[in-house]
């Protein structure tokens, strides 16, 4: 298993040329740095393009009908299907392919929000539950041509998600106890995936 520290050496790295299109997977705990990293990646590639799994998370409306709204970012609370689906297409579509987006503000999926273009060679996918083996998503890991596994020290990750949470709208209160209810036992499944990953990023994914 390969160890990346920096951006740059990412870059490098998925900078090599291709016959095909590449699907790279980037996964992590809540609060590990996967946008932060995956957007500096793709932003550095130009002929990448960025798919967030957050875009599958199930409608408000669905999540409460099921029962489901208060551990929100549970992995039975996304769409997986649809998920699949989309990974499906991108990796043999010769043309456009329209995904879900994610609306934090509202905390709402958003159709049709993302375009992956077909002269987009490599396309970045990050999220939680991208090396899970249960529940429809031990499908998503064969659809990944290369999979990263992000590692950050605990506590710096649980402090970015209490600000996040904040920065959205909750309390400091119920910020903290989100990030270290929910959040922690998403973070505790996602950790158990790990030794799935082909590398590992080990970087200050804040900065």
């Amino acid at each position: 298993m390969s160890r990346f520290e920096s951006v740059e050496e990412l870059v490098t790295h998925l900078s090599r040329p291709l016959e095909r299109r590449r699907v790279v997977g980037i996964a992590g705990a809540p609060g590990a740095g996967k946008s932060t990293i995956a957007e500096a990646v793709a932003r550095s590639i130009p002929t990448a393009a960025l798919l967030p799994m957050d875009g599958y998370h199930y409608p408000q409306s669905v999540l409460r009908d099921l029962g489901r709204r208060d551990r929100m970012g549970a992995p039975d609370t996304f769409d997986v299907d649809a998920f699949v689906a989309t990974l499906e297409s991108v990796r043999v579509s010769d043309v456009a392919v329209l995904a879900r987006g994610f609306d934090r503000t509202i905390e709402e999926p958003v159709p049709d929000a993302i375009t992956i273009a077909p002269e987009k060679c490599t396309v970045i996918v990050e999220g939680n539950y991208l090396l899970l083996d249960s529940g429809g998503w031990e499908r998503v890991a064969p659809l990944l041509d290369e999979s990263f596994v992000i590692e950050v020290d605990d506590a710096v990750r649980i402090e970015r998600l209490v600000a996040r949470h904040i920065r959205f709208g909750k309390s400091e209160p119920d910020a903290r106890a989100w990030a270290l209810g929910p959040d922690e036992s998403n973070a505790r499944l996602i950790a158990a995936t790990a030794s799935r990953a082909d590398h590992v990023i080990a970087l200050d994914a804040g900065r």
